[in-house]
């Protein structure tokens, strides 16, 4: 590869904070930063079909029901839909008391007068300023130099003041965007951004926003969290500035940069729900916030219906999002892996006791399961899609689902030998196996033998004829060559108990058979609810499972005995 085309971010541009200031390494995330959705401009501008104003005001009404308090929602002047969506909002009177509306404009006179034509009416607003710093869009796309650009910042931001003083009753408030700041002179972008909080007369009850974007990300994330460091360090009148990051995504490092850039100052956080934007994208809301949540720290954003977040925000952006999205994938809670299943379904039940120990609900209880750094549950998801099956999958998740979908509680010790029958199964196939896939394969393999096989119960009673004594009377049905009838038999056995006297039968008719362990169980309340009854046997060399259903856990018992009988004898 031609790597010696590309310098290292450290070769073009120096961040002069000194080793006193770099004390963001050992911070931490105590509450969450205000949180800005940018995706009715930023990500919208990277939509092959942008959003019209129905899609746009889905979306802005999304963004107000998860909590969202401040909003980007038009680059008014770039189009008449963006215009048109900003008049609606104004127009409508439905913008809540407590969200702020933002407007993006460049540093060009008639498009900051446009963008204010299109806010009037609009109770409170910011109007964002940007354009680009860094030498390169200096050289290459505004062919400017430092002074150039520095006055057509400064004679932008007059022509901001001036529009909103011409509006006394509005609300309205400043942000400036150093486009690339990150790979801007870091003594560039605090010259300027410190004349504008000067300029807009900043103070803390009217505070100006300074968003400083990593709009390509160029470096390792500790290089953007040094640049917001000097500026947090550096900036005047610092209670009467909002610090805000807005990273994007070029390096798959959006995420830490946005994280480092809290911890090292910054209070604001620009992107857009499930990282859409333009080239790789803007950095993802939804992320950032849900792993505060795994981290005890409140994100002050509801999450807890993921799945119609995720719904109407790819209905109005189509752009479907990945399965493998943290948290909101739908595959991102899905345990395939053998020992994750065995991991995930142990979790669940500690969780589900120590909830109960503590006389908490499972919601409220402290989470702490393998795998799962966060409960599905707080987003609204269940813990059906947690555990799924294919080829990979091994016996505790293949149980789990059993025993969440049909109440089967198979015994350890038959685990081994279910997960073999699924994975020839999933093996043949290469398809996943559903919770109904697994119980046909179940009925199909442990329980129709104890029914259909080549050796049948006609009739069968038992009694106690002593303490400790029993007997069974039965009659076999023994399915002989094709073409001729099946041979009847009558048999019967004794022994200490109803199985082993069953087992005494069987012998007798020449189906001798060894009970090695036996378990049963209920699978619903109530007296008519069926029990299942599991048995491992040695018949001949071979050891082998059987299990039976029926409301009787004596029949039940029983059929699983012939079950295991008539699948040693169709493998023999």
């Amino acid at each position: 590869m031609p790597a010696h085309r590309y310098r290292p971010a450290h070769e073009r541009v120096d961040v002069p904070l000194a080793p006193a200031e770099r004390t963001w390494p050992t911070a931490r995330i105590e509450r969450a930063p205000l949180w800005v959705p940018v995706d009715l401009r930023d990500g919208n501008q990277a939509l092959a079909e942008p959003m019209d104003t129905a899609r746009k005001r889905r979306m802005f009404d999304l963004m107000v029901a998860m909590g969202y308090k401040e909003i980007e929602v038009a680059y008014p002047s770039a189009s008449r839909t963006d215009f048109a969506f900003v008049r609606h909002l104004a127009e409508s009177g439905e913008v809540p008391d407590d969200v702020t509306v933002v407007v993006f404009t460049p540093a060009r006179r008639d498009l900051i007068e446009r963008t204010f034509e299109a806010i009037d009416g609009l109770p409170r607003t910011v109007v964002h300023l940007y354009t680009a710093t860094a030498p390169t869009w200096r050289d290459v796309v505004l062919g400017r130099s430092v002074a150039e650009v520095r006055a057509l910042v400064d004679e932008a931001a007059a022509t901001m003041a001036r529009l909103a003083d011409a509006r006394p009753h509005a609300d309205i408030r400043f942000q400036f965007s150093p486009e690339v700041f990150n790979l801007t002179e870091p003594e560039l972008v605090l010259d300027i951004c410190n004349g504008l909080t000067a300029l807009w007369d900043a103070s803390p009850d009217r505070p100006v926003t300074h968003n400083l974007p990593a709009t390509v990300e160029i470096a390792t994330p500790n290089v953007y969290a040094d640049q917001i460091a000097y500026m947090h360090h550096h900036l005047e009148r610092r209670d009467a500035v909002i610090l805000s990051v807005h990273p994007h995504n070029d390096r798959g490092t959006g995420v830490a940069c946005a994280e480092f850039g809290i911890l090292a100052g910054a209070q604001r956080v620009e992107g857009c729900l499930f990282g859409n934007g333009e080239r790789t994208g803007n950095v993802d809301l939804v992320t950032l916030a849900l792993n505060l949540h795994t981290q005890g720290v409140d994100p002050m954003i509801d999450f807890s219906a993921i799945d119609t977040v995720r719904d109407i925000v790819e209905d109005c952006i189509r752009i479907p999002v990945h399965p493998r999205h943290p948290y909101a994938g739908d595959l991102v809670h899905t345990a395939f892996s053998g020992t994750h299943q065995d991991a995930i379904s142990k979790g669940l039940a500690h969780h589900e006791r120590a909830a109960a120990a503590l006389g908490v609900s499972p919601a409220d209880a402290p989470w702490a399961v393998p795998y799962l750094p966060i409960d599905p549950a707080d987003l609204g998801r269940s813990y059906e899609a947690v555990i799924r099956v294919n080829s990979q999958s091994g016996k505790g998740g293949i149980a789990h689902l059993l025993h969440l979908h049909h109440g089967l509680d198979l015994p350890r010790e038959m685990r081994p030998d279910v997960s073999s029958t699924v994975q020839q199964a999933t093996d043949d196939s290469g398809r996943e196996a559903t919770p109904q896939d697994l119980w046909e394969l179940f009925r199909s393999t442990y329980l129709a033998p104890g029914h259909d096989g080549p050796v049948t119960l006609d009739s069968w009673t038992t009694t106690e004829t002593g303490p400790g004594e029993h007997r069974v009377a039965c009659t076999l049905r023994t399915a002989d060559a094709p073409g001729h009838e099946d041979t009847i038999r009558p048999c019967e056995g004794k022994g200490n108990g109803p199985l082993a006297a069953f087992a005494d039968a069987l012998a007798a008719a020449g189906h001798p058979v060894d009970i090695l362990g036996y378990a049963e169980h209920a699978t619903a309340t109530g007296p008519d609810s069926p029990a299942m009854a599991y048995v491992r046997c040695r018949i001949g060399d071979a050891t082998v499972w059987g299990a039976g259903q029926d409301t009787s856990v004596l029949t039940a018992s029983v059929h699983a005995v012939l079950a295991a009988v008539n699948r040693a004898t169709a493998t023999a």
